[in-house]
């Protein structure tokens, strides 16, 4: 089984939330590429048993600038047999705005034919130790549920 694992970031905590998945993920013996969501084509999912996006959420709910190519892309591709996931790193000082981007994600992800692996995950600026083990259960279900 393989994944990639594509992630935006400016504080780098998103990437550390990316790198959380990516240990889980090896962990479970999956092949794991991972990659900056500017430098990623959307058809790379394409070749990929599990795709997890970890974008930010920018400002009062944007999302990552860098990953606006990407994002309207991802509506147009056909992940038939790909099972997804998004998790992503914000703020919780923007209240409603907090972690928009990850159900934005999941909702362009829903146009794809791919599976929805586990809920979308929102962390709280730099994942912390309980952020990990949210991490690595999340991580968990998607395998499970990439092997149905």
């Amino acid at each position: 089984m393989n994944a990639h694992v594509v992630y935006a970031t400016i504080t780098g905590n998103n990437e550390d939330v990316a790198d959380i998945i990516v240990s889980a993920l090896k962990a479970a013996s999956v092949t794991v590429k991972k990659t900056e969501i500017s430098q990623t084509e959307v058809d790379e999912l394409e070749q990929t048993d599990i795709a997890i996006v970890v974008p930010y959420t920018y400002d009062n709910g944007s999302l990552p600038d860098e990953g606006l190519d990407f994002f309207d892309d991802l509506a147009h591709a056909d992940l038939e047999g790909v099972t997804y996931g998004v998790a992503g790193s914000g703020d919780i000082y923007y209240r409603s705005d907090f972690g928009l981007a990850v159900p934005k994600f999941e909702a362009q992800f829903s146009k794809t034919n791919a599976k929805k692996g586990a809920q979308g995950i929102k962390i709280n600026l730099r994942p912390n130790d309980a952020d990990a083990l949210v991490l690595n259960s999340f991580v968990a279900e998607i395998i499970k549920n990439a092997q149905h």
